[in-house]
């Protein structure tokens, strides 16, 4: 079962998203509760991500995916229309969207809310979104239970030094989208976030103080720098199990649309389950 929501945290800052819970739920039953973040030009209906939710509905759990209210997709759930929400899509406000859902389940006011765990919430995030895991675990540790990152971030500065001179040069960078083909902005807030947040966004610090369970799922054949940075977060980390998947891209060799799911995808599935189910 699936029910999808819409919530408005501040003037055109929405946040759209899906719960996932089992058709086999019974009335009165209360679950832990696994919220999962998308990664850098990344959203909740593409390819792993409804999938996702499907299977660890199946698993027990209230699975919820959303759009961070700055990743440029609109109302049509599947098109970059909003490219100038996506040029100022700071880590700050994508960390006050996750808090702001988080707060939206402790209260009961999603759907399927009776159904609901808020004392039990696990987050996981690709990417990207494994970086924004990580630096909301580190900021409120009270609200987590355990996080996973899948082919995660080590480090926030994902953007290279060609955009930072567009950037200064011009007021705005570009990224390509290879998907779409589509020049995606990055506006100088972006930068500046990083920049001014530079002790919070520290991510090796993060983990090496952080006591939640952390599991980290990393791809062999992933980006050599995330590769590379997964040994970093691993070897920093106070409380963290690393696993790599052999022959695993950045996506675990899933596609968009989805097509079918990938034997690298249900491993990082199984495993990600199998920690939940310790941890939460």
């Amino acid at each position: 079962m699936k029910q999808s929501f819409t919530l408005i945290r501040e003037e055109n800052l929405t946040i759209r998203g899906d719960v996932f819970i089992s058709d086999e739920t019974k009335e009165f039953d209360k679950k832990p509760v696994v919220i999962i973040c998308h990664g850098f030009k990344g959203f909740k209906d593409w390819g792993m991500f409804p999938r996702m939710g499907e299977y660890f509905a199946a698993q027990g759990f209230v699975a919820i995916t959303f759009n961070f209210s700055g990743n440029g997709i609109g109302k049509d759930l599947v098109n970059f229309t909003e490219l100038e929400k996506f040029g100022r899509n700071t880590y700050q406000q994508e960390l006050n969207d996750l808090d702001f859902l988080v707060q939206q389940v402790k209260r009961g006011t999603l759907p399927l809310a009776e159904h609901m765990n808020p004392r039990r919430i696990g987050i996981m995030g690709h990417s990207k979104g494994g970086g924004d895991t990580i630096l909301y675990a580190s900021a409120h540790p009270e609200n987590v239970q355990v996080i996973v990152t899948w082919n995660g971030i080590a480090h926030v500065d994902i953007f290279g030094p060609e955009v930072r001179k567009q950037v200064e040069e011009k007021g705005v960078g570009y990224v390509i989208n290879g998907r779409t083909g589509q020049q995606m902005p990055i506006e100088k807030v972006v930068l500046d976030d990083i920049e001014v947040n530079a002790r919070q966004y520290d991510l090796l610090n993060c983990v090496a103080h952080l006591d939640i369970p952390l599991l980290i799922v990393q791809g062999r054949e992933d980006f050599d720098h995330l590769v590379k940075g997964a040994y970093s977060l691993k070897k920093h980390a106070k409380n963290a199990t690393l696993h790599w998947i052999e022959g695993a891209g950045h996506t675990f060799n899933m596609v968009h649309p989805h097509k079918e799911d990938t034997p690298q995808f249900l491993e990082a599935l199984d495993v990600t389950t199998k920690f939940f189910k310790e941890h939460l």
